[in-house]
């Protein structure tokens, strides 16, 4: 079994520990927190922790909480996205959206659960104890600046106040380096943080993110084009059918295609500047890059 599925297994096991306990007058909420961490994702996320944390000379099991934390973080935005109330889409992940199977007010209840959870698992005391109180706070503050009003947050009200509106390549750029790429970016530096890592492969880490963060989200606008719902496992030209602006409608089908690809390389250039051979970070690259789902 490849390193990759080491991990994705490990994960996969661990954000199922770090649950609540389904107590009879909450059961439903964890229920619902449960039906979309549990979803077929990709767990790009948490990956990023564990494989800088290794690249660093780190123990994953030491950031293995802190990977869980991110996985978190990353489904209680999805839960939310999904809302009506957001983008409305019925269709997460292959399944239906949360909101869809447990109703609006206990999906917006186990988006905010979630978020919770993740910041009780990074405080805990055991996580504490594993890697100091100052790795914790340090972790916590770069998970936390990243995910508010000028990381995810902040990029989703771009996203909603440009709808049915035509916008510049600047403001989608930071649109999806915010909504997209922040807790990418946040992942990629908490797996640093964790291994104690210098500053210059924190900014080396960070690079990387960025670049894969946009190219990620360019692929999802050429696959919101030319794949189907089947195989995206959510609704397909929504933003077509909307009048947003992406980078297909900006830069045309080519362009995107260029641009990813030197993205792709831009992340492939910053992880020179680690002393290993970072096989796992390089494939997650090229294959995000293209990627068909």
């Amino acid at each position: 079994m490849s390193r990759l599925d080491d991990y994705i297994k490990l994960i996969n096991n661990k954000l199922i520990d770090y649950l609540p306990g389904r107590n009879n007058l909450q059961k439903n909420v964890v229920e619902a927190m449960e039906y979309s961490l549990n979803g077929n994702g990709k767990r790009i996320r948490p990956l990023l922790v564990l494989e800088f944390c290794r690249a660093c000379g780190g123990d994953i099991n030491k950031a293995l909480p802190f990977a869980c934390a991110v996985e978190m973080v990353h489904t209680y935005s999805l839960i939310h996205d999904d809302l009506p109330c957001m983008d409305n889409d019925d269709f997460r992940r292959g399944k239906p959206s949360n909101h869809v199977v447990y109703g609006e007010a206990m999906a917006l209840l186990a988006g905010d659960a979630l978020l919770t959870r993740a910041f009780e698992i990074i405080l805990s005391p055991e996580t504490i104890k594993s890697v100091g109180a100052n790795v914790v706070a340090e972790a916590a503050a770069c998970l936390a600046d990243n995910i508010g009003v000028y990381g995810m947050i902040g990029g989703q009200v771009i996203d909603m106040e440009s709808e049915n509106k035509s916008v510049s390549k600047d403001v989608l750029d930071s649109m999806h380096s915010l909504k997209t790429g922040a807790l990418i970016v946040a992942s990629a530096k908490i797996g640093c943080i964790i291994a104690g890592a210098d500053k210059s492969k924190i900014e080396a880490a960070t690079e990387y993110a960025k670049s894969i963060g946009v190219a990620f989200q360019i692929v999802d606008d050429i696959l919101d084009v030319t794949s189907s719902t089947e195989k995206l496992g959510k609704q397909v030209r929504k933003d077509q059918q909307e009048n947003k602006s992406t980078y297909v409608s900006i830069m045309g089908m080519e362009k995107s295609k260029k641009t990813v690809l030197d993205l792709t390389d831009k992340a492939l250039s910053a992880l020179l500047k680690f002393d290993s051979n970072e096989n796992l970070l390089k494939d997650l690259a090229v294959s995000l890059a293209s990627r068909d789902r």
